[in-house]
């Protein structure tokens, strides 16, 4: 489970330099739509009312969850993602969507006043794409990079953990409820990190938006192979591990409450781009 960015990732590496993980979700696209969660609908309305138009560009869009959601609140959105399988079944839900890595991405002179990317942007070179972005946006638009993180009451961290512990050890702290927000800070540090060497934007803020859903165990299991890694599992130490999550879920009663904690990095184009000497 996601509270720690992408378990199982190797050591050493930024995410962004990890594209065959990065482009591993499609395996799994179809269980990807269904059993991801949503964003938060404040964020999304917060982020539709404070750009300056209605066009937005969804950088990693997927299947398009976050797309949806903003179409639905008003805005035009096209979306950008490395993974053709993504992009084709985000096409059969309804959003106009091209296949490239964003850094690298042919904008043919388009404008958006608001650029997002929600659970994606720490698979983006962080000072590349936020030069991608200025070059993108609209004087005023937005960029907001935000991620759900989950935040399991001790109950359910514990029995998680001890199922990784079990079946994979190399992941033993993903079940840990302590170290999720850390570790997404330091993602959301980065992102700022790299809109701050841009020169081209506000100072970034925090944005933090808490909720709640609860899971089935057949939800649960649904949603497990969609992680960071996991996808990539031998089907032998897949099949322990969603068996052990089975388990540990009926031990729990069968279903169990998962509070979120959505973390945003937002900021605004400048109006009037700094010039160079």
């Amino acid at each position: 489970m996601p509270t720690i960015p992408e378990p199982g990732l190797p050591s050493g590496q930024e995410t962004h330099q990890i594209r065959e993980v990065a482009e591993s979700f499609g395996t799994e696209a179809d269980r990807y739509d269904r059993a991801r969660p949503s964003y938060p609908e404040p964020l999304i309305t917060r982020i539709a009312g404070s750009a300056p138009g209605p066009d937005v560009l969804d950088v990693g869009c997927g299947t398009g969850i976050a797309a949806r959601q903003l179409q639905a609140a008003g805005c035009r959105v096209l979306g950008v993602d490395v993974d053709e399988r993504m992009v084709r079944l985000a096409r059969e839900r309804g959003l106009e969507a091209e296949v490239a890595p964003f850094e690298t991405w042919d904008a043919r002179g388009r404008r958006f006043d608001a650029v997002v990317a929600g659970q994606t942007w720490h698979w983006v070179d962080p000072v590349a794409g936020a030069a991608r972005a200025a070059e993108v946006l609209r004087p005023g638009g937005r960029l907001a990079l935000f991620w759900n993180v989950m935040q399991p009451p001790p109950a359910v961290a514990d029995a998680f953990a001890e199922v990784y512990r079990r079946v994979l050890p190399q992941m033993a702290a993903v079940g840990a409820a302590g170290p999720a927000l850390e570790a997404y800070a330091v993602m959301a540090g980065k992102a700022s990190e790299g809109i701050e060497a841009c020169d081209a934007f506000h100072e970034p803020e925090r944005w933090r938006d808490d909720w709640e859903r609860t899971y089935t165990r057949e939800e649960w299991l649904d949603a497990l192979p969609t992680f960071g890694g996991h996808s990539r599992l031998p089907a032998e130490q897949r099949e322990e591990l969603l068996a052990g999550m089975g388990a540990a879920v009926d031990a729990l009663g069968g279903r169990f409450v998962m509070p979120y904690a959505t973390v945003t990095v937002t900021t605004t184009l400048l109006t009037t781009l700094p010039t160079t000497a």
